[in-house]
């Protein structure tokens, strides 16, 4: 049996569709675009005051929580970014801890020092009031340290004790007691007191009154109560009972 040969407008219907599946696969199909990758670096957030931020916020997450109880992510959610920037400048809990104290710590207690070494042969109530005067400088310039010094030294089990021992108060300490003997040999000062325990007075008058600043201003309703009073009253309580000459 012979076939039929297709008819010319048959065969030009098949030419046209093959053309079009043929133009249709050529044709750029569309895609998805690619999730761009997480370059490797600084985490978003990051800035030239981040850093400093987040010394500040964990100082205040230290006073509030303790340093032992005190997580990254509390110091991150204080200073409103994510951990992964605290991860970034400071590794882990530790490098953030000694950080605190070699950049806020310490200068507050090197400062101190430093004036008072600096005065070898000044009277003994100028080095005195160089003291009490440097101490509510700090305490004002900085709110923090009255809270971490009672939290973390004095406190049993205080993480900062140690430090305090080892390396904050044993120049001052030494130097101001030998000075109070100095004085008091020389009978310069009042001789029933203890040089010893001078330095003690001195930050018994200073920066524990400045810890209970709150409780002060709530017990006696006096709500101006600062560190220029505990200042003035320091000075004045120490100019008599140390009984200096004028």
């Amino acid at each position: 049996m012979t076939s039929k040969a297709p008819s010319p407008s048959a065969a030009a219907s098949v030419t046209a569709v093959n053309h079009r599946a043929e133009t249709a696969s050529d044709a750029p199909r569309d895609t998805p675009p690619a999730t761009p990758r997480r370059s490797r670096g600084r985490p978003h957030g990051d800035g030239p005051d981040q850093r400093h931020r987040l010394l500040d916020a964990a100082l205040a997450c230290y006073v509030a929580r303790g340093m032992a109880a005190t997580r990254l992510r509390d110091i991150a959610a204080e200073a409103e970014v994510t951990p992964a920037l605290v991860h970034y400048y400071f590794n882990d809990a530790t490098g953030l801890r000694e950080a605190v104290i070699a950049e806020r710590l310490m200068p507050v207690f090197e400062q101190v020092r430093d004036s008072l070494l600096g005065m070898p042969d000044a009277p003994l109530r100028e080095v005195v009031t160089a003291f009490v005067d440097g101490i509510c400088a700090q305490v004002e310039r900085h709110p923090w340290l009255p809270g971490l010094w009672i939290r973390e030294v004095v406190s049993d089990g205080g993480d900062l004790r140690d430090l305090l021992v080892t390396r904050l108060a044993p120049q001052i300490a030494t130097v101001m007691a030998a000075r109070f003997a100095a004085e008091q040999a020389a009978g310069r000062l009042n001789p029933a007191l203890d040089p010893r325990l001078l330095m003690v007075s001195l930050v018994g008058l200073t920066l524990f009154p400045a810890s209970g600043t709150p409780i002060w201003r709530q017990l006696f309703d006096a709500a101006d109560l600062g560190i220029e009073d505990i200042r003035k009253h320091a000075l004045a309580l120490l100019g008599h009972g140390l009984e200096l000459p004028a």
